[in-house]
């Protein structure tokens, strides 16, 4: 594409988001855009090492996409594998305790992001140096907001030690149910700190309004568009993460597709391949590729949903669709604010659960049914949709599987964010300043994106951007500490 007087432009790679990507920006000689590109750049091959495998390991195996988001693979693919063995309701005891794991993993990861990778920018600007720009800036500057976080992910941690065995790569979920129930000393404990984890939540969602609400003339149109958006709902249409079915609406909040059962989803969702990228493209089937991707995360539940069954939460969703006109809301910082939201509904599920007697059950497993050689799960995992599609064969043999992450859902909309940040601030411009190449990250970052779910990388992060001219030769070059 590079034609005579083009510059390049290469953010590699992209800082505070889990796993490893790129940005490649196009200029032409009057410096307008012509491209501007998030790169996937590692090769996600979990779909093939687990083949042969054992269809009972997958739940253990699978986690091991991610140490941040691992309880949301585990129970996807757990939910996957209690359809093979024929289970289709778990015992109370089962249900709830996968539950009270999966809000508390809710709890931890939106903590992590909101405190540790998006607060820096929040709190200083875009445009801070650097050395003070990050979580070590937090900890100096607002030492209640960095203990707040840090707490509240200590908290949600814990909820999974107790429930899934330990905090990262648990064994709690197993086919048809869980291995253990909750005491009532491991409940009493996790009582004890609720009081301050509910109150830490509501304050939580007043930040991220006040921000949002204070910049919102800036934020409105940075990187923002109108889009489809996706996520499972339950029966009645009330906000499930879960399980449920699969709901789309459009722009206006229109329905595209409602109640899906996940089981149908190929008839749906197809994925398009690019050749710049490892990670595909999805889209809605009766739209197209053009027209029917779509965002999925924190930001689309609470636009696609019709209520949030818990009051706190509830009252937090009708204030925030309030101010962006009753309808869907497109602006991508506000995906802060809605994660904040389901903060507090984590929070809020989490003490219902914990006051269930049903917790200290025994009946952990329900009993296996009718053998099946094929199953689709759908879960909402912190950063979107999640689908985990496994065939086994006779042998008991995983013969294919079908990820679908939820950062891939969100592919296309981080890159159209990408290229509308460097058209509104790249554009014409003739230094290369480290703020400037930072509000692309903080696009990206709006979305929490978990790159090592979809490329699994390993190593050290620094950030390195070279121009280079049209003739090769590197005009200028700027590199971020690892």
């Amino acid at each position: 594409m590079e034609s005579t007087g083009n510059r390049r432009i290469v953010i590699e790679p992209v800082t505070r988001v889990e796993g490893h990507g790129k940005v490649t920006i196009l200029l032409d000689e009057e410096r307008r855009v012509q491209e501007a590109r998030l790169h996937i750049v590692e090769f996600r091959g979990f779909e093939r090492f687990i083949q042969g495998r054992p269809f009972w390991e997958v739940p253990v195996l699978v986690q091991r996409l991610c140490g941040i988001c691992p309880v949301s693979h585990h129970l996807c693919a757990a939910k996957a594998v209690d359809g093979i063995v024929g289970v289709d309701r778990l015992t109370p005891t089962g249900e709830k305790m996968r539950r009270l794991m999966h809000y508390g993993q809710m709890f931890q990861s939106h903590a992590l992001h909101f405190f540790h990778l998006a607060a820096p920018d929040l709190l200083f600007g875009f445009d801070a140096p650097v050395a003070t720009r990050n979580v070590l800036g937090v900890i100096a500057a607002h030492p209640d907001l960095a203990v707040q976080g840090v707490t509240m992910r200590k908290f949600g941690q814990e909820i999974i030690r107790l429930t899934a065995g330990k905090k990262i790569h648990g064994t709690g979920a197993i086919p048809g149910g869980i291995n253990k129930n909750l005491s009532l000393s491991e409940r009493d404990f996790l009582l004890a700190e609720l009081p301050r984890m509910l109150e830490w939540s509501r304050q939580s969602v007043a930040l991220a309004k006040d921000y949002t609400l204070a910049h919102l003339e800036q934020l409105a149109g940075f990187g923002s568009f109108p889009s489809n958006h996706l996520s499972i709902v339950r029966a009645d249409g009330a906000m499930d993460l879960y399980d449920g079915g699969l709901r789309a609406i459009d722009e206006t909040g229109g329905t595209i597709l409602d109640h899906v059962d996940p089981r149908d989803y190929l008839d749906e969702i197809g994925e398009e391949v690019r050749p710049w990228s490892y990670m595909k493209f999805p889209f809605l089937k009766r739209l197209g590729p053009e027209r029917g991707w779509y965002r999925v995360g924190p930001l689309a539940r609470v636009n696609a949903c019709d209520s949030i069954d818990t009051p706190g939460a509830e009252a937090a969703r009708r204030d925030f669709l309030a101010h962006f006109g009753g309808g869907p809301c497109h602006v991508t910082m506000g995906y802060h604010w809605a994660r904040m939201i389901e903060l507090l509904h984590a929070g809020e599920v989490i003490e219902r659960l914990l006051h269930d007697p049903d917790l200290q059950g025994d009946d952990l497993v329900a009993p296996a049914g009718e053998r099946r050689g094929e199953f689709v799960a759908m879960i909402e995992a912190p950063r979107g949709t999640l689908t985990h599609h496994y065939r086994v064969d006779a042998q008991d043999r995983v013969t294919m599987a079908n990820l679908i992450v939820s950062t891939t859902c969100n592919n296309e909309a981080m890159n159209r964010a990408v290229r509308k940040i460097a058209d509104d601030h790249l554009t014409g411009v003739d230094e290369i300043t480290e703020g400037l190449l930072n509000r692309i990250e903080v696009g990206i970052r709006a979305y929490d994106p978990c790159l090592s779910c979809a490329t699994h990388a390993l190593g050290q992060m620094p950030l390195e951007v070279t121009v280079v001219g049209p003739d090769g030769a590197e005009l200028a070059r700027r590199a971020r500490p690892e």
